[in-house]
């Protein structure tokens, strides 16, 4: 089970991670962009960490508080689903 977790969380942070690099250089171009919804929306199912990451990577919605906090709060969400199988289960 940890290790489908595992799997789950480096899926996802890097699906966002990638999704972030995609949505600034479309900022850039003036074109289609990925909705704000599907960014927090992933930030908060497991992708936080990717989230964060990208955000300074790229210098992609810094100043934005709502991704700040969505991804925090999904970072520690899924840090707490990590303790929680190595230490109670």
């Amino acid at each position: 089970m940890f290790l489908y977790l595992l799997g789950y969380a480096f899926a996802t942070n890097g699906y966002l991670f990638i999704l972030m690099g995609i949505d600034k250089k479309k900022a850039q171009q003036h074109k289609w962009r990925i909705p704000d919804k599907r960014l927090l929306l992933l930030g908060m199912v497991g992708g936080g960490l990717g989230g964060l990451i990208g955000m300074y990577v790229f210098r992609h919605k810094t100043r934005e508080v709502k991704f700040k906090l969505v991804y925090s709060l999904g970072t520690a969400l899924m840090a707490s689903v990590f303790l929680y199988f190595l230490y109670l289960n």
